[in-house]
């Protein structure tokens, strides 16, 4: 089949598409995906970069889960995996074949009703993903869906979602309540402003110029400009009410700012650092003012269910900026990396591309 392979850390090159991998098959209680669409994530950039530091060393070369990493080479990357079941492993009932799904990303390694995410690992790192013509996964982690949105869409819910309803579990985001989104533009951004809105809150978009009536349009209450002198004075004029929770995707240079605006009480979560992991903390911000800070990466079981809920009963739509054909990967993720898109970048398998795809913006 063909493939995208990551071959080692490093630049683009590292990522080699091939007309020859060997086709997987689903072992004991597996499903055969024919991959219709999978969407990019940061994640697949700073795996390949070898982004992710140690706990001493913040420019050391690592994988995902630092000393934990089970990142093997080649390994085919690609988390949100949209496409129809072609085969079934022993113990998964062949009436599942040709099912339309979408995959839950997350390896859990713990039994059902146990949330824990503390030994998570993740489809596209640990065990190959959906950058290829098909994909073996656990039957489990295949999701019937049968709501009315095209291969694409469907493939930009799987990680942005997941990821943006666990950081709002984790900050048990209330009705009537206020959240600040930096990164609002952005696959996660756009997701949490959309499910904060599920919950009866009341988001409020950091973005760049240019982005705004966008954000507006899927349901910001307001807007900030990114690169505004003073970022508390701003959301002061356009919030108005004390922020309840920050969700920060970027962190960098802003982080400090994020948590003096913060009410008293008030909770932080993130699930990303764009902007720069490494950042300066007034202890004195934190403590005096009472505030959590919550970290957060994926989601549980529970949440993904919720989250298909939402798709099936049409609480959230797609935000798709544009696909691309598998063959021309390099230019998806430069495009990605490039960020100056709206939601979620989508790669499709050149074999559906006339179903599938359609043609991208140089």
């Amino acid at each position: 089949m063909s493939a995208v392979q990551l071959v080692g850390h490093g630049g683009l090159d590292q990522l080699v598409h091939s007309h020859d991998v060997p086709t997987p098959r689903p072992a004991a209680g597996e499903v055969l995906i024919d991959v219709h669409a999978c969407g990019m994530n940061n994640t697949d950039v700073w795996v390949r970069e070898g982004a992710y530091g140690s706990d001493t060393d913040p420019s050391e070369v690592s994988s995902w889960r630092r000393g934990r990493s089970t990142l093997t080479f080649p390994r085919i990357q690609g988390a949100d995996i949209v496409g129809r079941i072609a085969a079934v492993g022993d113990g998964v009932s062949r009436d599942r074949v040709d099912q339309r799904v979408m995959v839950d990303f997350s390896l859990y390694h713990r039994p059902e009703g146990d949330e824990s995410l503390a030994d998570i690992d993740y489809i596209g790192h640990g065990r190959d993903g959906g950058y290829a013509e098909y994909v073996a996964v656990p039957a489990e982690n295949a999701y019937e869906v049968t709501a009315d949105i095209p291969d694409a869409g469907l493939a930009t819910f799987c990680c942005a979602y997941l990821t943006a309803e666990q950081m709002l579990d984790r900050a048990r985001l209330a009705k009537g309540e206020r959240i600040l989104v930096t990164g609002a533009s952005g696959g996660v951004g756009s997701a949490i402003i959309q499910l904060a809105r599920v919950r009866g809150a009341i988001p409020y978009a950091i973005t760049s110029a240019g982005k705004e009536q966008a954000l507006v349009a899927i349901g910001a209450e307001g807007t900030i400009l990114r690169d505004t002198g003073d970022l508390v004075a701003e959301v002061e004029k356009v919030v108005d009410a004390p922020v309840d929770v920050v969700a920060d995707l970027v962190a960098g240079e802003m982080f400090n700012d994020l948590l003096r605006i913060l009410r008293p009480e008030g909770r932080y979560t993130t699930a990303g650092a764009i902007g720069g992991p490494v950042v300066q903390l007034d202890l004195r911000t934190m403590y005096l003012k009472h505030l959590e800070l919550h970290g957060s990466s994926q989601g549980t079981r529970t949440a993904f269910r919720r989250l298909v809920g939402y798709i099936e009963d049409g609480s959230i739509r797609p935000l798709l900026d544009r696909t691309f054909a598998l063959s021309d990967f390099h230019d998806a993720q430069r495009a990605f990396m490039a960020k100056s898109y709206i939601g979620k970048l989508v790669v499709v398998p050149d074999r559906h591309w006339d179903t599938v795809g359609a043609p991208h913006a140089p």
